[in-house]
């Protein structure tokens, strides 16, 4: 009997090692494929770690690379305008003057054309590595690099550079500037969970590291960095580490996981169907009818009566606000622009400024410049505004009444990307509006709607947390241009500011940078007495002309009402096109930024894409309107743009935005540093120029004009003619062109035509006459 019970329960104890073995092996399976998982998600979140560090590497080098062509520039330019004439012998006078015109270097010295002192130091007390540098910088391809030297324990950038040619030096510059910039500027870059490094390379193959950023986890440093252009330095990217034990590679990987969660899911499910518990439960089952399994079902439980409250007492609200009514049509294509009293009032004005902190907010930016230009209704609006900025959490530097550049210029002085210009720019005194920069970028068309459709939604910020200050950047900004900016000789100006805010500003920068001023309309008037303050319209220069015939001056200079457009008079009452002006600027920017794209808009004359490739640039036509120009300038790298309006935008020297007063400044130092001692003049005289009319303006009832030109574009037919749609239409002949296109700040057509002589104007003009008079007969033409 004992040897017959063994055989009975021997199946029953191979049954439960079959079981075991299946639980084992499903549980193992299991952590195999949570293990794959888990090295999917690191082997994804490396590569993603590995392209962040990479961008990361690509910005840092971007970023050294421009905060080093920017001191090699600033170096360039004080050594080429220096008058060598007369070394070695008077090598103490031209020393002097070089380190006056370098104030933001630690150090200047000047050596020899032979370096022979350097060839004779004591290497001990002169120092090997500066030794080095000068030594090499004769046999250097180009330019020689930017390098970093220590003295006295403080670590400083140093270059070396030619005075006359690299092959034929007169004398050798050794300048020092300040390493911090370039260390501030490294640390302030994100590193996407890596770390990057500085490092600089000898010609004996070493690599010193000079700074380190990012986190302390990093590990696994590339074999070799990315070079920064122009210096010795390189960027190297430290990679982020990870615990991978599986190919680096997600799909297998993610294979992997699936196939161990597969045999898991087998396993186990095998191993619950052979459960005796469960042969129990089903072979019970199978035994009982339907109806039988019904009948042990427990009866449901009746559901208890609802009970409903009484009815509440309403609740009497408060009254609601008035609410304001805000007039869409002010937001135009690259502004916000209205009449004061009626489409502009400081309610509006505070519900702008909810909106756009409320944009801001949603960026993570906190801090917002405000100014205002010289208007009579300036003080109200840009209060309200700072109010609304204020109301949706906005900390507002408040910079009192001062050109709009002087705006975008304390945005970035106090590094907050954003600011707000309250100006009305060149239009009449009962208009005011908003300039606006969030984030570094100038709002305009989509930007603009969406701070009309955030109020009209009521979909702002009302936490009033933020802060107020004032502060006066006028100083900063003289000082900042005169210490760029010098004539090589004094030049006698007529400066006419038509009572705008630039007369507060103007004729300090003009002055300072070795200008003689006669000042003509410099008191802010926001009533405007003499004139209108535009100078793309030549009746407002008439005054001008006339001051600098009487004064005997060498030329006249206008800005508009806000100062960020110039104008231009010769002495002989020659008024200079802004886009024969900017043959003259792209000369000069294209001299050492070979190259460089230079945008220019739609309305200005067809030799200028002439001029630009012929001086070595890149030219493209681009729409109309400063926010649209800047948006294309950061699309492209451009270095310098400009309108037919008179706005000018310098990247290089400067910060890209339009600024009259800096740009006549450029348009003095081009003027008075001829090397062949030509006039104003003669120097205009080598821009060519045609038959060509100032703007002319057609006014319309609002939002006329902008219907004109959807029928205008859908009629209109020029025959062989270039047709050029990007901002109204442009039609050009090979010995000529005429526009017609909307004006976004006020409702009006403008027109502009250019020929090579009186008899291709007249027929261009006739031309879009008969196209304009058939789309609207009561039209009453200016030309």
């Amino acid at each position: 009997m004992a040897m017959s019970g063994a055989q009975l329960r021997l199946p029953n104890v191979q049954v439960r090692w079959d079981r075991l073995l299946m639980l084992a092996g499903g549980t193992l399976l299991l952590a195999f494929a949570v293990l794959c998982a888990w090295q999917t998600w690191l082997i994804g979140n490396q590569s993603g770690a590995i392209r962040q560090i990479h961008a990361a590497q690509d910005d840092a080098v971007r970023a050294l690379g421009e905060e080093i062509s920017t001191l090699h520039d600033q170096a360039s330019w004080a050594v080429s305008a220096l008058d060598t004439s007369g070394l070695p012998t008077n090598s103490d006078a031209v020393l002097a003057a070089l380190k006056q015109r370098l104030p933001q270097a630690s150090n200047v010295e000047l050596y020899s054309a032979g370096l022979d002192e350097v060839l004779h130091a004591n290497y001990h007390d002169f120092g090997y590595a500066k030794a080095a540098q000068l030594m090499a910088a004769p046999d250097a391809e180009g330019v020689p690099p930017v390098q970093s030297q220590t003295e006295k324990g403080e670590r400083r950038l140093t270059m070396v550079l030619p005075l006359g040619s690299q092959q034929k030096p007169l004398a050798w510059a050794w300048i020092e500037f300040p390493f911090a910039p370039v260390a501030d500027r490294f640390n302030n870059l994100a590193t996407g969970g890596g770390r990057l490094e500085l490092h600089q390379s000898s010609d004996r193959g070493e690599n010193l590291q000079l700074l380190a950023h990012g986190g302390s986890s990093a590990f696994d440093a590339e074999p070799e960095g990315k070079p920064v252009a122009g210096s010795s330095f390189n960027v190297v990217a430290v990679l982020p580490g990870a615990y991978i034990v599986l190919p680096q590679s997600v799909p297998i990987a993610m294979f992997l996981s699936l196939l161990g969660l597969a045999g898991a899911v087998g396993l186990l499910w095998l191993y619950v169907r052979t459960s005796p518990a469960r042969r129990r439960v089903v072979a019970s089952v199978e035994e009982e009818s339907l109806s039988d399994v019904i009948a042990k079902q427990p009866a449901p439980v009746p559901a208890p009566p609802v009970v409903r409250p009484a009815a509440a007492r309403p609740i009497a609200k408060p009254p609601a606000a008035v609410p304001v009514t805000v007039d869409p049509t002010i937001f135009r294509a690259y502004d916000i622009r209205g009449v004061v009293g009626k489409s502009l009032t400081a309610p509006v004005a505070k519900l702008l400024g909810q909106s756009i902190g409320t944009v801001m907010r949603e960026k993570g930016l906190r801090e917002m410049v405000v100014g205002r230009d010289g208007r009579l209704s300036g003080p109200e609006l840009a209060g309200a505004l700072s109010d609304g900025l204020r109301a949706a959490g906005i900390d507002v530097i408040d910079i009192g009444a001062v050109p709009t550049p002087v705006v975008y210029y304390a945005a970035y002085r106090f590094n907050t990307g954003c600011g707000v210009a309250v100006t009305g720019s060149h239009n009449p005194p009962d208009y005011n509006g908003f300039k606006i920069v969030v984030g570094g970028e100038t709002l305009s068309e989509g930007a603009i709607q969406d701070l009309y459709k955030r109020i009209a939604a009521n979909a702002l910020e009302s936490d009033e947390k933020g802060n107020l200050r004032h502060v006066d950047v006028v100083p900063d900004y003289i000082e900042r241009i005169t210490s760029d900016v010098q004539t090589e000789r004094r030049l006698k100006l007529v400066v006419d500011c038509g009572n705008g805010i630039a007369g507060a500003v103007a004729p300090q920068v003009l002055e300072g940078i070795g200008c003689d001023v006669i000042q003509l309309y410099c008191d802010v008037d926001g009533n405007f007495p003499n004139h209108h303050p535009d100078p793309s319209d030549p009746h407002n220069l008439e005054d001008l002309i006339l001051s600098v015939k009487q004064t005997g001056a060498d030329l006249g200079i206008a800005f508009d009402g806000d100062g960020d457009r110039l104008g231009v008079v010769t002495r002989d009452g020659e008024i200079i096109f802004p886009d024969r002006m900017l043959m003259l600027f792209a000369r000069d920017v294209l001299s050492r930024q070979p190259g460089a794209t230079i945008i220019y808009d739609v309305k200005c004359t067809g030799h200028l894409k002439g001029q630009i490739l012929d001086a070595g640039g890149s030219p493209l036509m681009w729409r109309t309107g400063h926010s649209l120009i800047k948006a294309k300038m950061r699309e492209t790298g451009a270095e310098l743009a400009g309108e037919m309006s008179g706005h000018f935008f310098f990247k290089e020297r400067w910060y890209g935005f339009d600024d009259g007063i800096y740009s006549g400044a450029r348009l003095l130092e081009i003027l008075a540093g001829d090397i062949e001692g030509r006039t104003p003049e003669q120097i205009f005289a080598t821009c060519p120029k045609g038959v060509s009319t100032p703007e002319l303006k057609v006014e319309m009832a609002e939002g006329e004009h902008y219907r004109f030109m959807e029928k205008f574009r859908e009629k209109a037919n020029f025959g062989d003619a270039t047709l050029i749609t990007i901002d109204g239409v442009r039609a050009d002949w090979p010995d000529g062109w005429g526009l017609v296109r909307p004006s976004n700040t006020t409702p009006i057509l403008v027109l502009r035509f250019d020929a090579d002589n009186a008899e291709a104007l007249k027929r261009i003009q006739d031309l879009f006459r008969t196209q304009m008079l058939a789309v609207d007969p009561t039209l009453k033409l200016p030309f």
